[in-house]
């Protein structure tokens, strides 16, 4: 249960936020949707100073912070090409765009959260794991190159962060998914649920149980953990 808890959601109108954002408030929680498509708190998560102005209006309303969620994921619109095809500008915009906010939002975030606090980042199963590139044969597309070092770099953050705020009780994890179903190319479709142990992507949904865990009392002894939610993508 997340009786209460005060949680923001970065990226709270994308696939898997909302369904985050459902989870926190279905189990009592009080879910800060903050997206640049929400039309409760609209924010450009490249906007240092909008991150700032945020946290201060969310405990100046509730008078506590008990969660952050780092689910937001902008990209460029040359986000897919292959390796070969991307200008460095780009790379350095996604970067920019998806791992750079983690740091504004930790620093942010720590000013106003206390002991029994905890953040919960994004990672991924190519975070952790090589590209399978099999998986899109036949498809045209490709993994993003810079995906898998942006999401490698926000699960080793979280460790260091779990590390340095330990002694706060203050808490930190990471949830990768595997692949969710979004509409893709049947194809992609077919070849990722043949690789996948469970045989089939994940839903949206089946992530948020996995992120509202890590957030409640129930994991108050579990920090610096990445959590796996792919159906056994990365055990094989």
């Amino acid at each position: 249960m997340l009786q209460d808890k005060v949680i923001i959601v970065f990226g709270g109108c994308g696939l898997i936020g909302k369904e985050i954002v459902k989870d926190i408030q279905k189990k009592h929680g009080i879910a800060i949707n903050v997206d640049i498509n929400s039309e409760e708190y609209k924010l450009d998560i490249t906007d240092n100073n909008a991150i700032k102005e945020l946290f201060k209006t969310v405990y100046e309303k509730y008078g506590k912070i008990d969660g952050v969620v780092n689910c937001a994921y902008p990209r460029t619109k040359d986000w897919g090409n292959k390796l070969e095809d991307v200008p460095f500008e780009s790379w350095q915009k996604n970067v920019d765009m998806q791992l750079n906010p983690v740091i504004t939002i930790t620093q942010e975030g720590l000013k106003y959260m206390k002991e029994g606090s905890s953040f919960v980042n994004f990672g991924s199963i190519y975070g952790v794991c090589g590209n399978d590139f099999t998986i899109y044969e036949g498809t045209g597309g490709t993994s993003p190159a810079a995906y898998p070092a942006i999401k490698g770099g926000i699960i080793n953050f979280t460790r260091y962060l779990a590390s340095y705020v330990g002694h706060k009780g203050i808490r930190a994890n990471c949830v990768s998914p595997g692949g969710v179903f979004d509409n893709q190319n049947p194809i992609f479709v077919k070849n990722y649920s043949h690789r996948s142990p469970l045989k089939r992507l994940a839903k949206a949904e089946e992530m948020a149980p996995a992120v509202s865990f890590l957030l409640s009392d129930e994991a108050s002894y579990i920090t610096g953990h990445n959590l796996m939610v792919d159906g056994g993508w990365s055990a094989i």
